[in-house]
């Protein structure tokens, strides 16, 4: 139980559903409650999966490939940051149509970018590869496999946050009416840009202190 409130503690901030529900509300504004409620159990599903393979084999992943954990945030950074000025952008043009879009392009969606970068973006991938690396405090496979069960158990109860928080962001829209509702999506993607800049600095940052280590020992 520990371990389960821990790494849940660790994933909220991050993911924080509440918010990015409401990212997700102006992002298909357009869409039925139905199809809401269709695209919440996509996305919820694709998060608990994102978060069970980084926790199970992101490091390695990372490894094979060469790419640190800074270079991650500062990728995944930009694409948080491009997603909420564009968000902001669109919300500074009236809408002069209301073109319904179609099921199929919410579907297209549904893993990129409603899932990858806003609602599992670098944050919680660095989160749950760092935690997945603490596996080696254990010295022994009875601890390791019940902080394994633990940590995915976290994971299964934030992915039903998220899909809770998603299904049902419409309510947002009825309890603050339509102006409340578009001030709190703006305010929400002001929040996201400034998200994306935080997670490109604190990359950057780990990086230069990076590059100040080796000139500091003569590596470079």
């Amino acid at each position: 139980m520990d371990t389960v409130l821990l790494v849940f503690a660790s994933l909220f901030p991050v993911v924080n559903p509440p918010g990015t529900a409401l990212v997700f509300l102006a992002l298909t504004k357009h869409a039925s409650s139905a199809t809401r409620r269709h695209l919440a159990r996509k996305i919820a599903t694709n998060a608990f999966f994102v978060m069970a393979t980084s926790l199970l084999a992101g490091a390695f992943i990372l490894k094979i490939y060469g790419i640190s954990v800074p270079v991650l945030r500062v990728a995944g950074g930009l694409i948080v940051a491009a997603a909420g000025w564009q968000l902001l952008n669109e919300g500074s043009r009236k809408d002069e149509s209301p073109i319904q879009e179609s099921n199929s392009n919410y579907e297209s969606q549904t893993f990129y970018p409603l899932t990858l970068p806003l609602t599992t973006g670098p944050g919680t991938i660095a989160v749950m590869i760092s935690l997945g690396l603490s596996r080696a405090a254990y010295s022994d496979y009875a601890h390791d496999f019940r902080f394994l069960l633990s940590a995915l158990a976290a994971t299964v109860v934030m992915a039903v946050l998220i899909y809770f928080c998603f299904a049902y962001s419409h309510w947002i829209e009825k309890v603050l009416g339509r102006g409340g509702t578009e001030i709190a999506v703006r305010l929400t993607a002001f929040i996201l840009f400034c998200l994306g800049v935080q997670i490109i600095w604190t990359g950057a940052s780990d990086l230069l202190d990076v590059v100040i280590s080796h000139r500091a020992t003569g590596s470079i």
